[in-house]
């Protein structure tokens, strides 16, 4: 009986920590509430990366989500100023923004050993440490199937109608989400539904999901963010910007300030990169945004041109001053005690020599 309930209050107490973690993980903001599935299955998002890329008449938003839990589908809608265009994107398209935007690395030396230095490591190393709806309200403009992604290209003139198809075609989307809506519909927007389902019956969705490439036209450059407002945990967004110039929000639309980590001319795109710009120049911005409390994100970002001004990560790697191959604190103190004792020689033999030397009367 004692070991039955000890498994028991062992179980409650794992089940509890699992809930806790849930609950203070912080998930990526992708605008679009977080990822929606059935009750009795769950799903999080452990990272959410998009590239835009704007040219002043259209733009591309390529995501790619990376999740986890025991989920077979989910679904989310993001809204767009215009008609979409949605297809696979490429997925090295996010490792080559990377290795552009990676932080530079710069040598430090200091002088005196540290705690992982010769004597104090109880070895010799070089001391190198890193730093560092059914109904004529909603019509269905297409309808495709792209790899894991079941997606839906929707207008809708009432999001009570829009929330209904929605649910009636397969997206289960909670209710809370159709006062959401409401904005985007008052200013005719449009809407890419997905559903996301592995390609095999039964397997769970898990780890990086095919990149989607959506296309629309748009004056300027905006990413969907209200809907994110409906998300449980605290949220980042991460976006990296091909546009004309240095791009930044406009407003903090309720999180915190947004910090930029790289900023900087991209003469000769290639590769994925020159499939999203179309092979022109283009400057490269990527920021972060934290939202503690997503429910006071206000409105979707919009951002604007500032000035092109070049900024990139430096990541400083301490090294132990050595001179050919020995540690120069060593060598300065070997040399320092060696002029002492040639200093204290000749001084002790200048003084034996006058204690020897005769008196003259």
């Amino acid at each position: 009986m004692r070991g039955t309930t000890h498994r028991i209050l062992t179980t409650l107490v794992a089940l509890l920590a699992l809930q806790l973690g849930s609950l203070v993980a912080p998930a990526w903001a992708c605008g679009c509430g977080a990822m929606i599935t059935h009750p009795s299955e769950r799903i999080g998002v452990d990272r959410e990366e998009s590239a835009v890329h704007w040219d002043g008449r259209t733009e591309t938003v390529v995501m790619r989500f990376r999740v986890h839990g025991n989920a077979r589908q989910a679904a989310w809608v993001m809204p767009v100023p215009h008609r979409a265009d949605v297809t696979l994107g490429d997925p090295e398209l996010f490792d080559r923004l990377e290795e552009l935007a990676a932080p530079e690395e710069r040598e430090r030396t200091y002088f005196w050993p540290r705690e992982d230095d010769w004597p104090f490591d109880g070895g010799y190393g070089d001391g190198a440490s890193a730093g560092a709806a059914p109904g004529a309200s909603v019509g269905v403009v297409g309808r495709e199937r792209l790899g894991p992604f079941d997606v839906a290209r929707l207008t809708a003139t009432d999001p009570e109608a829009l929330g209904t198809w929605l649910r009636a075609n397969g997206f289960e989307l909670p209710d809370r989400l159709t006062p959401e809506l409401r904005p985007y519909v008052e200013r005719k927007w449009e809407y890419v539904a997905v559903r996301l389902a592995p390609e095999e019956r039964g397997e769970h969705l898990y780890g990086e999901l095919t990149p989607l490439r959506i296309t629309f036209a748009s004056t300027e450059l905006v990413y969907p963010m209200r809907l994110s407002r409906l998300a449980a945990t605290s949220q980042t967004l991460g976006l990296s910007i091909l546009a004309d110039h240095r791009m930044e929000p406009r407003s903090t639309i309720g999180g915190e300030r947004h910090e930029v980590t790289f900023s900087g001319r991209i003469d000769r795109p290639d590769g994925p990169v020159a499939a999203l710009t179309g092979g022109t120049p283009a400057h490269l911005t990527v920021l972060e945004q934290r939202f503690p409390v997503p429910s006071r994100i206000d409105d979707d970002h919009v951002l604007r041109a500032v000035a092109d001004t070049p900024y990139r990560r430096v990541i400083h790697r301490d090294r132990l001053l050595t001179v050919a191959g020995m540690p120069a604190w060593l060598l300065t103190a070997g040399l320092g005690a060696a002029a002492i004792t040639v200093t204290t020689v000749l001084l002790t033999v200048r003084a034996n020599r006058r204690r020897r030397a005769p008196s003259t009367a």
